[in-house]
């Protein structure tokens, strides 16, 4: 059941790819991205992650804005990935691999920090998803999370648009989230209308 959601979601954003840097949405994608890099502090020589990269935009912005990062987009679109490598202009810096968020092929610890932009409310099982990113952060590494978020009174709000649908959380189960893995809530900040970014630092 769940392979056949993965590999429905890959074939979604796959048909999406090779279009999807000249839709209206992307366009406020950049916006939340200009807005979450006023957030963002790195040690020097950084080594990020861009959890559901899709077209690697937000690598590309953050590569420019820290000289010495070096960066991995993980996306489960194959179409999506081959976007971003075509356009990928810091090749010694940036790698894109096709990956399922809820296994991820890479080692504890590895990365400063993990970047996951409007992408959280695709997953079906969100708090195995938060559980990866804190086997891959290193102590002190945080974890930037901005998507659509809802007052905590209505809790989750699922919407049918994408195979499997998508899914909204409140600041307050995101915090349950991050908890449960091992991550403290450092706050929650608004970048654009209802998008929200939540940063957590992994406990050592």
């Amino acid at each position: 059941m769940t392979d056949t959601v993965f590999t429905n979601k890959g074939k979604f954003f796959d048909r999406w790819a090779p279009n999807y840097d000249w839709l209206f949405t992307t366009v406020f994608y950049q916006a939340v991205h200009k807005r979450l890099l006023d957030y963002v502090e790195l040690p020097s020589e950084p080594n990020v992650l861009d959890l559901g990269c899709g077209t690697g935009r937000l690598l590309h912005r953050l590569a420019t804005q820290f000289p010495t990062l070096k960066g991995t987009g993980l996306d489960l679109s194959v179409q999506m990935l081959h976007q971003a490598r075509q356009r990928n202009s810091y090749r010694t810096r940036l790698i894109f691999k096709q990956g399922n968020a809820e296994s991820m092929p890479f080692a504890e610890g590895q990365f400063d920090a993990v970047f996951n932009t409007i992408s959280f409310l695709h997953y079906p099982h969100p708090q195995q998803v938060f559980l990866e990113v804190s086997r891959v952060l290193r102590p002190g590494g945080r974890f930037h999370l901005a998507d659509y978020t809802v007052r905590e009174e209505k809790g989750t709000r699922v919407f049918p648009f994408t195979p499997n649908s998508i899914r909204f959380y409140s600041p307050q189960q995101r915090e349950q989230f991050g908890a449960a893995a091992g991550l403290e809530c450092l706050g929650h900040y608004y970048l654009l209308g209802p998008v929200m970014l939540s940063v957590f630092e992994a406990v050592g």
